[in-house]
């Protein structure tokens, strides 16, 4: 128990028996003890008056330290201002400065710390965005396109290959599609992509961000160098998007086997944060998005394509030609037009939909003609070709013997390569045995004459009848 909360029971105790030695018997203490806390109050005028703590051997220092943090604006470590003192002749504890210099620095904040005015956003005015580190995928680290509206809260969380300027603009256009109209501008960090450099503090705008965001109607700004605390908005969504979607120990998520899981993983994620109440508004984000559309401009009907390279039209088979080089998409955008361009060593395939917007659907090493690079994952699974065909039941008889086991197809496929003949009397044979003996026996025993070749009359039969009489 602190001392303070135990000199209240102490004086509690003498109020409630009027004496020094009662109240001292009831809290358990000395009545001296009573009646110096007793005489305290009242010579504070009905309350304890507050001691002030005595270090005498770090209180002849309290100035340099003051100075320290002073110059240090708040930001010099306790063990380097413990090692500037020794060297001054101080003979305390690493402990007596830590405290001596925590308390300096609560003053020097309360006199210089940062003040500002409680932000009330204008409906439809201001859209944050940031980048957060996410998952590993098929072995290459995602990045999350993390968007926030700042009046109804309405979260957007985009995964990333990338922070190349096409990438954010397939993450900033799929944002607004999924807000469904453009705000008046949009605030985010000193990227490459956005800010090319500073000029007597004055940010330089990347001349394609430019014309993208001419194209959507929207003002790009960047806060301050260093200064999250102009986007904390977007910074919390960063926060609790990669508590939620990068799997850690502490929320027992699994790693994610595609890409297509982790877009899965987003979409309930954005669900999950728009349709409950928010803290500060007391109020599903989604609502508030449909009151906030109303301030804010049409979105374009197509999305902005300058940054994605060169169109091409996905054959019959599946593949685009680039060069001369055949790459593969996925199967399902036969016929579409998509977008190829050259990054680095890779060659980056973008599918634009009208709903979603534009959206990465393959990437690829370079390659020359003559190699193509084939994907197997764009394709649906192959059909059993000549060596891979799998036995199927066309009428009972077959659908009995095939319902034996595994070792029953075993057996049917390497008797007909052999030429066995009267195959079908044998299936019918092993089926009254199973009859007789259950599937189990039957099957093993149609495994064993699979693989030892043993395909003439009786060999079933001789098999089971060892199996059963072997120990």
């Amino acid at each position: 128990m602190k001392k303070g909360e135990e000199a209240m029971e102490i004086l509690e105790a003498f109020d409630l028996t009027g004496t020094l030695r009662g109240a001292a018997a009831l809290a358990g203490c000395d009545h001296k003890t009573v009646a110096r806390l007793v005489a305290a109050r009242e010579a504070a005028g009905g309350g304890l008056p507050e001691r002030a703590r005595s270090r005498p051997l770090v209180d002849p220092f309290a100035e340099k330290i003051d100075e320290l943090v002073d110059r240090s604006r708040g930001q010099i470590r306790a063990d380097k201002a413990h090692g500037i003192l020794v060297a001054m002749g101080y003979e305390g504890s690493y402990r007596t400065t830590r405290r001596a210099v925590a308390e300096a620095k609560r003053r020097w904040r309360n006199k210089h710390g940062r003040r500002t005015r409680p932000w009330i956003p204008q409906p439809g005015l201001w859209l944050q965005w940031d980048y957060g580190d996410g998952p590993e995928v098929a072995g290459t680290r995602a990045v999350l396109f993390c968007a926030w509206l700042a009046w109804s809260r309405f979260r957007v969380v985009v995964p990333l290959r990338d922070k190349t300027l096409p990438s954010v603009v397939i993450g900033l256009d799929r944002t607004l599609r999924m807000v469904g109209s453009v705000p008046t501008y949009a605030l985010t960090d000193n990227e490459k992509t956005v800010t090319v450099e500073h000029v007597c503090g004055i940010a330089v705008r990347n001349a394609t961000i430019v014309e993208v965001s001419r194209y959507y109607g929207l003002t790009i700004a960047t806060c301050e160098p260093a200064d999250p605390q102009s986007k904390g908005g977007s910074e919390a969504t960063v926060r609790v998007a990669k508590a939620d979607l990068v799997p850690t120990d502490h929320n027992l998520r699994e790693q994610y086997p595609d890409w297509q899981a982790l877009e899965r993983a987003c979409q309930e994620f954005m669900a999950d944060v728009n349709t409950r109440p928010h803290r500060a508004t007391r109020k599903a984000p989604v609502f508030l998005l449909e009151q906030e559309r109303e301030h804010m401009h049409r979105l374009p009907r197509l999305p902005h394509t300058l940054c994605f390279g060169q169109t091409r039209k996905v054959d019959r088979q599946a593949t685009v030609s680039v060069g001369e080089a055949i790459y593969s998409v996925p199967h399902t955008l036969i016929g579409e037009q998509v977008w190829v361009r050259a990054d680095a060593e890779q060659l980056v395939v973008v599918h634009v939909n009208d709903a979603q917007g534009p959206r990465e659907v393959a990437r690829h090493l370079l390659t020359t003609p003559g190699r193509p690079s084939i994907n197997d994952q764009h394709y649906p699974p192959r059909p059993a070709g000549a060596l891979e065909r799998k036995p199927r039941a066309r009428n009972g008889e077959e659908r009995a013997f095939l319902q034996i086991g595994e070792g029953a197809e075993r057996w049917l496929k390497r008797a007909a390569a052999q030429g066995t003949s009267r195959i079908r009397r044998k299936m019918a044979e092993a089926v009254d045995l199973a009859k007789l003996h259950g599937s189990g026996p039957v099957n093993d025993a149609l495994e064993r004459c699979a693989s030892y070749g043993r395909f003439a009359d009786g060999d079933l039969a001789s098999i089971l009848a060892h199996q059963q009489t072997a120990p």
